[in-house]
């Protein structure tokens, strides 16, 4: 039996979805920001063509036109859907070549908070338009609260994974069963809590990512300050004693919006076939988080880019995309 499973995020790419802001309602004064903001990442990982092709996905046509307008180098897609968060809503694209398929899990607003018309049905909608074959699993699992190093490891969060507001019949034995069953998964690291204030309750692509095989990256505190300083030293301690080599990345430490400590983290990059795009925050350790993740993938171009209007949907850069492997 063949065993299909997530290639690591710096394999190669045939393109990525990446979803375009199109509801006013939703966004309101921060819309057209946010677009512009989204439309620059999508360039970055363009790369003027030495990167991979970009598909925007909007969800109305008036939407797409203001797409193809602030992105005339990117694909753009129609298909409805609550919001942008497309590495949640979208399918998970196992193997690769003629072996590919769309692997698409419940999704319940993460765990309830958020419930928008479309965000079940966007990611069968655009794989079937991209001619994957698609499997169905019926359970709830978003794309953000796992990350793969393409051998069959997996890092997550109990706060996420375990939470009683996804899958409250499953127990941790259930879950692992289910990740190696749907996903090819062999072993997993469980992190405890994700970052304070997260509601997606603790994805682990705020906290902990894969840069190599056996290599997760994690943050180290910016200061005494920092509210997640906590989160970072378990999560460390977890890395090790699994057998994993931990590389320390910046932190930004505290950031606040309108009075609120938001959870900011420079671990939402995007990597793409030439490029890693960091979201940066105008603290103090934006230039060294994206020269030391710089330093991560020689062979691509890392740039960071401010994600202030995004971030007021509750994400950033690696949120709003989803891979697909050639």
């Amino acid at each position: 039996m063949t065993i299909r499973r997530q290639p690591a995020e710096w394999a190669p790419h045939a393109w990525v979805w990446i979803g375009f802001p199109s509801h006013a309602e939703l966004w309101e004064d921060d819309l057209e920001p946010a677009r512009a903001e989204v439309a620059a990442f999508a360039a970055a990982v363009h790369a003027a063509g030495r990167g991979e092709e970009v598909r925007l996905v909007a969800a109305d046509e008036e939407s797409a036109a203001v797409a193809r307008r602030l992105a005339p180098f990117a694909t753009v897609i129609v298909e409805p859907f609550g919001d942008i968060w497309l590495r949640d809503t979208g399918p998970i694209v196992l193997g690769s070549g003629d072996e590919r398929l769309a692997a698409r899990f419940g999704f319940n607003g993460w765990g309830g908070k958020y419930d928008l018309p479309g965000d079940e049905s966007v990611g069968s909608g655009i794989a079937a338009a991209a001619g994957l074959p698609v499997a169905q699993h019926g359970w709830i699992l978003e794309g953000g609260a796992i990350d793969a190093d393409g051998s069959g490891v997996i890092v997550t969060t109990e706060q996420c994974l375990l939470n009683p507001n996804r899958n409250p019949a499953m127990d941790r034995a259930k879950v692992e069963a289910r990740l190696r069953t749907d996903l090819g998964v062999e072993r997993i690291l469980w992190l405890g809590d994700g970052l304070l204030n997260d509601h997606t309750d603790g994805h682990v692509d705020n906290l902990a990512r894969f840069v190599g095989a056996g290599r997760v990256a994690i943050p180290v505190p910016a200061d005494a300050d920092d509210p997640n300083a906590a989160v970072y030293a378990d999560a460390k301690a977890r890395a090790e004693t699994f057998g994993l080599e931990v590389v320390a990345l910046p932190s930004p430490g505290l950031v606040e919006r309108d009075g609120e400590i938001i959870p900011a983290s420079y671990m939402n990059f995007y990597i793409g076939n030439a490029s890693v795009v960091v979201p940066v925050y105008g603290a103090t350790n934006d230039d060294a988080a994206v020269a030391a993740i710089a330093g991560l993938f020689p062979g691509r171009e890392v740039v960071g880019l401010r994600a202030d209007h995004i971030l007021t949907g509750g994400g950033s850069f690696h949120c709003i995309s989803q891979q697909v492997p050639v």
